[in-house]
């Protein structure tokens, strides 16, 4: 009876996510495990759309003045092929200044790229790239006014090329470098509330090619 009740309760506060193993969630539009690095306050996966809420003074970020180093937003990261096309609207209420939704490329603790949808320091809702190769480089690019953007991370062998677009059709490139990714590097969507008390992220239309592009500009 005891077993009974907290799971009716679980499943009454739909968190029912919880019960997937650790090391081992699927979203359905990607073809690999999914596992956490940083746990969320909660989360929850349906088909193609994830949902994460971060925690206080969660972040990832390495100050040019190094002055801020830190890694603890939470991350639901897979092991992608190398070379990919991984596409997703990011949505939250840009509660707080620099609240913000993000897909991400880990190759390790100091090497990394951040692609956030994020509320500036302006109040602004803002296509914000921030890569890592020890310190942060961190690149503001245009505003949206709306609470919802789609992004697109495409890799080509050490090549990451950045888009955002406002309706899933049409694509902007944002940042085209080169990153050598280490061998086992992942790949992902994160949440963040580093000045905030929390922040919820909601990840839809997530979709995903093994695939290389030919074209930067047209991101096919």
């Amino acid at each position: 009876m005891k077993r009974f009740f907290v799971l009716s309760t679980l499943l009454f506060f739909g968190v029912t996510s919880f019960a997937q193993p650790k090391d081992k969630l699927k979203i359905s539009t990607i073809p690999f495990d999914l596992h956490w690095d940083n746990t969320p306050l909660s989360y929850s996966i349906k088909n193609n759309e994830l949902v994460i809420l971060a925690g206080e003074k969660t972040d990832m970020f390495r100050d040019p003045n190094v002055t801020y180093n830190t890694d603890n937003a939470p991350k639901l990261l897979f092991k992608a092929d190398e070379n990919f096309i991984l596409t997703a609207a990011i949505e939250h209420s840009f509660s707080n200044k620099w609240d913000g939704g993000a897909l991400v490329i880990k190759s390790d603790n100091v090497n990394w790229i951040k692609f956030c949808f994020e509320k500036d320091y302006t109040g602004a809702k803002r296509v914000v790239s921030v890569v890592t190769k020890n310190i942060s480089d961190d690149c503001n690019s245009v505003e949206i006014t709306t609470n919802k953007v789609f992004y697109k991370i495409a890799k080509a062998d050490n090549v990451i090329t950045l888009y955002y677009s406002t309706d899933g059709g049409r694509w902007f490139l944002v940042r085209h470098l080169q990153f050598d990714a280490k061998a086992g590097f992942e790949v992902g969507f994160l949440a963040q509330s580093p000045v905030g008390s929390k922040c919820e992220v909601k990840f839809s239309n997530i979709q995903y090619q093994a695939k290389k592009i030919k074209d930067p500009y047209l991101g096919e």
